[in-house]
């Protein structure tokens, strides 16, 4: 009679990190650099995360920490050079220009793929428990234990500080959620002529309308109604370029739009970053409206400003408490912000859009009004003095 296998013994680690996608491995990576060990789970398989072909805006300032710990894509980053902001049938507009800043790019278009497997190729074998399901998390006086199944087996996992990096805040006392009554709509057009690396975001009534340069097409997230994004969900597509053509102008014209999807938009602030001894960053800590691409940005910032403080100060509680201190302007700077933008240009009341267009004059006409917006949205927080 075979004699059934022993459990796997459990496991010790200083920080635990709960999600393997790019913000918890940057977290990992960044405290590696430091001599920190570290481990991630996550409840997918890494290659599941290198299949996923999404877009996401980064700003040169993500890059500029990505490069630290060897994890920037530079083959499958489109650079954004310039980005022109205006509003449909107002006038108005403002062109922010990456030669102001002496920068090579004020940002980039990277897939979710191509981030993802940079930052994998730099983790070492044991680095990641892949498709783990968490079955308990039981924090106390020193730390936490969690208690997960991989492979069919149980087993517990012991640590100081546990940090959640994964998923959307949900159904939860400590997030208020501020639903926008809009949802996005997402797919990649080909532009003609080519994009020549220029952004747009072009607000209309139903909501922004964002063109982001993806190789050699744009990568478009729609904002719209519920209803009409079910509408536009279900035109063909040359009825769904027509419908673009339409939010968009005619400065440019879009053929062969890929398969669409959808989601709903809504702002998610966790009310308190820090809990005993779990913390909360990226998606898990906050989501933001897509407008000026902010959200993923915010969460590098997290991972990498948590990583900075218990490199410094030491893996206690008392570090995540300075933690918390610490973002809450940058977290507060990036929501306030997007959620402003949203609320301002996503109406077609006469007053508001005259002040929406003497407001895009004045920063194309005034540098350092512009350059704060432009700055804010390189380097969130860290731009300020």
């Amino acid at each position: 009679m075979t004699e059934p296998s022993p459990p796997p013994s459990p496991i010790s680690t200083d920080v635990l990190i709960v999600g393997a996608g790019p913000v918890g491995m940057t977290l990992h990576l960044a405290l590696a650099a430091g001599g920190q060990k570290s481990l991630l789970i996550d409840r997918r398989s890494l290659a599941a995360q290198q299949a996923d072909p999404r877009a996401l805006a980064l700003s040169h300032g993500a890059r500029q920490l990505l490069e630290q710990i060897n994890a920037w894509p530079t083959r499958a980053a489109t650079a954004i050079e310039t980005i022109h902001v205006s509003q449909k049938d107002g006038f108005g507009r403002t062109l922010i220009d990456r030669a102001d800043y002496a920068l090579p790019a004020l940002g980039y278009v990277v897939r979710y793929r191509d981030l993802a497997g940079a930052l994998a190729a730099n983790l070492a074998p044991d680095a990641v428990l892949a498709e783990s399901e968490i079955l308990d998390i039981a924090p106390d006086a020193d730390g936490a234990t969690v208690t997960l199944r991989q492979a069919g087996a149980v087993r517990s996992i012991r640590c100081k500080l546990l940090v959640h990096a994964e998923g959307t805040p949900g159904d939860d006392p400590a997030v208020t959620v501020s639903d926008y009554g809009q949802h996005a709509v997402i797919c990649e057009v080909t532009p003609t002529p080519g994009h020549g690396r220029r952004a747009w975001e072009r607000f209309t009534p139903d909501g922004p309308l964002a063109l982001l340069p993806l190789g050699d097409e744009y990568s478009i997230v729609f904002t719209l109604p519920p209803a009409k994004a079910d509408a536009v969900m279900a035109l063909d597509d040359d009825a769904f370029v027509a419908a673009l053509q339409a939010q968009f102008g005619r400065r440019l014209s879009f053929a062969q739009p890929g398969p669409r999807s959808r989601f709903p938009l809504a702002l998610r602030m966790r009310d308190t970053l820090v809990k005993g001894c779990e913390v909360w960053i990226g998606n898990s800590a906050q989501t933001l409206h897509p407008v000026s691409g902010q959200g993923f940005n915010l969460g590098i910032r997290d991972a990498w400003q948590l990583s900075e403080i218990l490199l410094k100060n030491g893996v206690d509680r008392g570090s995540l408490a300075d933690y918390a201190a610490h973002r809450r302007l940058d977290r507060r700077g990036g929501a306030f912000f997007t959620d402003q933008i949203v609320k301002a240009f996503s109406t077609d009341f006469a007053p508001l859009k005259l002040a929406r267009g003497l407001g895009l004059l004045a920063l194309d006409i005034c540098p350092p009004a512009r350059h704060f917006v432009a700055k804010r949205m390189i380097w969130g927080a860290r731009a300020w003095p």
